[in-house]
């Protein structure tokens, strides 16, 4: 069913995610990557990223002169052994993020690399990622607990773990507000953009579904990660949870 909700709003879901959040979706994916604090030469994985959107945003980070530590040829050849996989069970959302590195000009990009998989089933090795990433993903998977172990799995020591998610708020009046927002308009405003008022009415409940922050950061810890916090933004319409593999 997940498949199928996501197959049928993969052309608009970037157009969506700009009216769903106002465009704070951007924002809240930098705030996410610079968590991360990418660096040359690092291996890393963005689950449920089919769209690139964080995988862009990394490889745009790692690429900046300005946050570069070295400019010399050691520096360039880092940057050449930089790996960042975009791992998605989708097909089509796979689809559009290469679609979208072309027109980024990184459809020659030998950094981005694009994998078809499964986030509680990945064809990686143990201790061979550097960072992990899941953004508005987890959420939709069948089995939180196996994706947070695959994510400890692959995971170097040291390595970082971090999702962004939509979450819960608990500020009253705001909550209530929220709940309208949720439930009438987003579902109202998918039908009226693509026709397809289910996936965005599923999309909603899902949300309501997740886990609350602290019973997710609880989640975290027990998959073995340690450093385990999260920050709400936008009182909680959405949280960045992060751990460290000792």
């Amino acid at each position: 069913m997940v498949g199928n909700v996501f197959t049928s709003v993969a052309s608009n879901y970037d157009l969506m995610n700009d009216l769903m959040s106002a465009g704070l979706h951007r924002l809240w994916k930098d705030r996410l990557v610079s968590k991360l604090n990418p660096f040359p030469g690092m291996k890393h994985l963005d689950v449920a990223g089919g769209t690139g959107d964080v995988a862009f945003r990394i490889l745009e980070n790692i690429k900046n002169v300005k946050r570069r530590a070295m400019q010399d040829v050691l520096d360039d050849d880092l940057i050449e052994e930089t790996r960042i996989y975009v791992c998605d069970i989708n097909p089509n959302m796979l689809g559009v993020g290469k679609k979208r590195a072309e027109e980024r000009g990184f459809g020659r990009e030998k950094s981005l690399i694009w994998v078809e998989g499964d986030a509680e089933a990945l064809r990686f090795e143990d201790n061979s990622m550097d960072g992990y990433t899941i953004a508005f993903g987890i959420r939709n998977v069948t089995h939180i607990e196996k994706v947070l172990a695959e994510a400890y799995r692959v995971l170097k020591r040291g390595g970082r773990f971090l999702c962004l998610e939509l979450s819960h708020v608990d500020i009253p009046v705001y909550k209530d507000l929220y709940d309208v927002y949720s439930f009438s308009v987003i579902p109202a405003v998918g039908e009226l953009v693509t026709g397809d008022r289910e996936s965005y009415q599923y999309l909603v409940e899902s949300v309501r579904r997740f886990p609350p922050q602290e019973q997710f950061a609880k989640m975290i810890a027990e998959a073995g990660f340690q450093k385990v916090e999260y920050e709400n933004l936008v009182g909680g319409v959405v949280a960045i949870h992060s751990g460290l593999k000792f």
